[in-house]
């Protein structure tokens, strides 16, 4: 008889509905692991499951947000594996003036981070039980791209850490024979967003539609778009490591990002499509570029796919049973 399998709960303060990167991130995870261990998502720990299963490791996600099951899972099982995996927010924000996220870095018996940056943000003794996982997405064809404009995606819900009115901005320092369109794909989270959002879709642009707002959209449909787009745009001024950079990227597809630290550990430091965070004029002749230079334009398109092996699913996979293996491994 085969003895039961080890149980990881797996906690995200974000959830399906939610549809953002933190959910993704844990789904994803959930699935890569279910082979060997018996898995459970939830948004908080302990969770109202009918068997009472204590998990044998507990891999959270935000050290902030997660920070109540955190602490509750170290006192309640002293000496069991606690897996906090760090995010944008955690990393260039939290962790440095929030006493609930410092909390959890001491709690943690291992910390994860996204992207080859995320280190340097840690004091040393954070840093020696921290790794690098990068995240992934299976490769997929290029697809069929418009004829009639020079498509831009950008993806994600409108708040204040993505930035999304400085490509918004952008839009407007265009020439006026510009071919270039922004698809935007993702929720308003608040009025301010919706009404620029409203505001820029109405507006009569010279040569046609400039700016398409297509708000929250399931996963494989948002894939499917990112596929069909010339260039992706990143504009974010805070990131952990961003999932629609790795989607664009095994798209096939180039991408203009903020130079940021959580998009300079994705893309590397010597990649040549960042802008400064904020900087609509700049983001504006960056498109524009693009959209006119296809030296320039493939020049992306080959330093990103120079990265994509970071990306394989099989390495994620790889790297996140061989974490949760090591941290149960007696001492």
């Amino acid at each position: 008889m085969r003895p039961p399998k080890a149980t990881v709960a797996i906690i995200s303060p974000a959830l399906r509905k939610a549809n953002n990167g933190n959910w993704q991130t844990a789904h994803r995870w959930s699935r890569l692991l279910q082979a060997d261990y018996g898995v459970t998502l939830a948004a908080e720990w302990p969770a109202d499951h009918p068997d009472g299963t204590v998990p044998a490791c507990l891999i959270a996600l935000h050290a902030r947000r997660s920070a109540d099951s955190i602490a509750r899972f170290a006192q309640a099982c002293p000496g069991r594996p606690l897996v906090v995996v760090l995010t944008g927010t955690d990393l260039y924000r939290d962790i440095h003036s929030d006493a609930s996220a410092q909390r959890s870095l001491d709690l943690a018996t291992h910390l994860v981070v996204l992207q080859d940056e995320g280190p340097a943000e840690l004091a040393p003794e954070h840093r020696a039980k921290c790794r690098v996982i990068y995240q992934s997405a299976p490769a997929i064809l290029p697809a069929a791209t418009s004829q009639d404009a020079f498509d831009v995606v950008l993806v994600g819900h409108m708040r204040a850490e993505k930035d999304p009115a400085t490509p918004m901005q952008a839009l407007r320092l265009l020439p006026d024979d510009s071919r270039v369109r922004l698809i935007h794909i993702g929720a308003a989270l608040d009025d301010t967003y919706r009404q620029a959002a409203e505001a820029l879709q109405a507006h009569r642009w010279p040569g046609g539609q400039r700016y398409v707002w297509l708000a929250n959209l399931p996963h494989a449909e948002t894939r499917r778009r990112i596929g069909q787009a010339q260039v992706m745009v990143i504009s974010s001024v805070m990131e952990g490591g961003a999932n629609v950079i790795i989607e664009a990227v095994t798209s096939g597809v180039p991408v203009l990002a903020s130079r940021i630290p959580g998009n300079v550990g994705m893309l590397g430091r010597d990649y040549e499509g960042y802008f400064p965070p904020g900087d609509a004029a700049h983001l504006a002749t960056m498109l524009e570029r693009a959209s006119r230079d296809a030296a320039f334009l493939e020049r992306l398109r080959q330093q990103c796919a120079q990265r994509a092996p970071l990306f394989a699913p099989e390495r994620e996979r790889a790297e996140v049973i061989r974490l949760v293996a090591e941290a149960l491994k007696p001492d």
